[in-house]
């Protein structure tokens, strides 16, 4: 037998400087490597027991989460096949909002799986298309496995069913009191059809100090500072919102003036006030209230508003701005003047709030239904804001991902159990070579409940024994990791009220699977040299010695 040299490739086809890998050691098990050594990076931090990640980006900004979006987003991850599951994670985010390590995690413990196969011997496309049909399979299965739905969206008790496991995820402990947050906030915006539900109608202001039992849910908005003139309070307020600034408008050209005597310095301005006073009139004889400003206000414009008895916000975010228009009915100006009655805008109560020892400002809609409804928490450092934060959003998406699909399934990693059992089954009945993919597919759902137990400090490969028992003794599907450890290792549990989002695990596996697949299906990498010339030379950090 020859030995069989790998072909250089051919100088004439690439420019120099391209480096290209090809074949199962160099392109295959690499790529599975660096998804591998991904996945392993946020399993630790998956679950209500899940770890935190210091996580330092390159603003230097730090992030100390164990949310998997927020740690995969601020890394600069450079390797493309791990770059493929990063997409792959974002776009489970950006369709339902949670289930990011659950992607990552299964991605990576696929391709790990598929590593042994290759090992073994089988080709690559003969795995691709077994995880193909395990993967259609299991789809099917989680139809048949719903347990349960939300019965009733406006209901506070039944929705919290859903939203009560992703948060816990994220703020073990406090699930409880948040999931009533997010329902209460939720139950205020809730439109007649559910389905038209927007998560931008519900807003996070992070006030530093107490603690997170003073959190509470205010309907309106609020922003974290106070009005800029002396009026501090308005209530049944007509609104007139401006993008523009509040102040003298500046001429494109410069000019001198030349001043002789004091009447002429007394004179100079009277000409500019008298056009704000009556602009300023003007707003209060059609009955503004409150003016809202995204840019700033000047003094003079401010002298008279406080004059008229107009209250005065600047709000500098054009997103709030927005938020704000839908809030009140405005329609935002680009010019200062009178608006119309269809421009203007409506709030019941607009007042300053002292929270703590700052000084909000509420726009609160009280006798109609608001479209936007803001949750004010409270805590002692940003980070941990910033964490709750993330535990909130997570709630009100599951809870938009609901309005589509308000099916359940056991959570604890029990649905995880039950498809494996039922595709090894499967994998078990089809003939051929497939079978080997199939049954891979079905071990490597394994690694969810494992990880659930590693991460509360249980023995991984005894909690799993005990779930096999458990599931393979009766038809009942909801047997799942007790995260809480004590004698019993393994739960019921739909009677204990943990359920997944069947949406969530449905885009989950789909996600994965894909990511998977294609990283299974790349044989060659032909990278280019990357542009630009020679590096320039560093500082040398010893240049004042002799």
């Amino acid at each position: 037998m020859a030995l069989r040299l790998p072909k250089p490739m051919m100088p004439q086809l690439f420019k120099e400087g391209y480096k290209h890998l090809q074949g199962l050691d160099e392109a295959v098990l690499r790529n599975i490597s660096a998804v591998k050594e991904m996945s392993e990076m946020t399993r630790t931090s998956l679950g209500p027991n899940g770890r935190n990640k210091m996580v330092i980006n390159h603003l230097e900004k730090l992030f100390v989460t164990n949310d998997a979006a927020t740690i995969i987003r601020e890394l600069d991850v450079v390797h493309p096949a791990a770059r493929l599951l990063v997409m792959s994670s974002q776009q489970q985010e950006q369709e339902v909002g949670d289930g990011t390590n659950f992607v990552v995690i299964f991605a990576g413990e696929l391709l790990q799986k598929a590593e042994y196969l290759l090992r073994m011997g089988l080709h690559p496309s003969e795995i691709v298309q077994g995880y193909e049909l395990a993967a259609n399979k299991a789809q099917e299965m989680l139809d048949e496995l719903a347990v349960g739905k939300v019965e009733s969206i406006v209901d506070p008790a039944q929705l919290k069913k859903a939203v009560q496991t992703a948060i816990a995820s994220k703020q073990y402990g406090n699930e409880d009191f948040l999931g009533d947050l997010v329902t209460e906030a939720v139950s205020y915006i809730m439109p007649k059809n559910p389905v038209h539900f927007s998560v931008d109608g519900v807003r996070v202001v992070k006030i530093m100090g107490g603690s997170l039992p003073d959190s509470r849910v205010l309907r309106g908005m609020v922003f974290p500072r106070e009005p800029e003139g002396i009026v501090k309070k308005a209530t049944s307020a007509k609104v007139a919102i401006f993008t523009c600034s509040l102040d003298i408008s500046q001429t494109e050209t410069k000019g001198t003036v030349l001043i002789q005597s004091a009447n002429d310095m007394l004179n100079f301005s009277k000409g500019e006030e008298a056009i704000v006073e009556t602009q300023i009139k003007e707003l209060a004889d059609a009955g503004v209230k409150v003016v809202v400003s995204g840019s700033g206000i000047g003094d003079l414009t401010m002298h008279y508003l406080n004059r008229y008895g107009i209250m005065a916000c600047r709000v500098p975010s054009k997103f709030d701005l927005r938020r704000l228009c839908r809030a009140t009915g405005a329609t935002p100006l680009a010019r200062l003047g009178a608006p119309t009655a269809e421009e203007m805008g409506f709030c019941d109560v607009v007042e300053t709030v002292e929270i703590g020892s700052n000084r909000v400002t509420a726009f609160r809609q009280e006798k109609e239904q608001s479209k936007t409804v803001t949750i004010v928490i409270r805590g002692a450092t940003q980070n941990h804001l910033d964490d709750i934060e993330r535990a909130i959003d997570d709630g009100v998406n599951v809870v938009k991902a609901v309005t589509k699909d308000p099916r359940l399934l056991p959570g604890a990693g029990a649905i995880e159990m039950e498809l494996c059992k039922r595709l090894t089954s499967f994998g078990e009945k089809t003939p051929g070579l497939n079978q080997h993919a199939i049954k891979k597919y079905a071990e490597a759902l394994e690694i969810i409940p494992r990880t659930l137990a590693d991460n509360a400090g249980l023995d991984g490969s005894e909690t799993v024994a005990k779930l096999y028992s458990a599931h393979y003794k009766s038809d009942a599907s909801s047997a799942g990791v007790n995260v809480e450890g004590g004698d019993q290792a393994v739960i019921d549990a739909v009677q204990n009220g943990i359920f997944d989002v069947l949406a969530v695990k449905q885009w989950g596996l789909r996600y994965a699977s894909s990511a998977a697949l294609t990283i299974l299906k790349i044989d060659q990498i032909i990278m280019s040299k990357p542009a630009g010339g020679p590096k320039p030379p560093a500082k040398n950090p010893n240049w004042d010695e002799d």
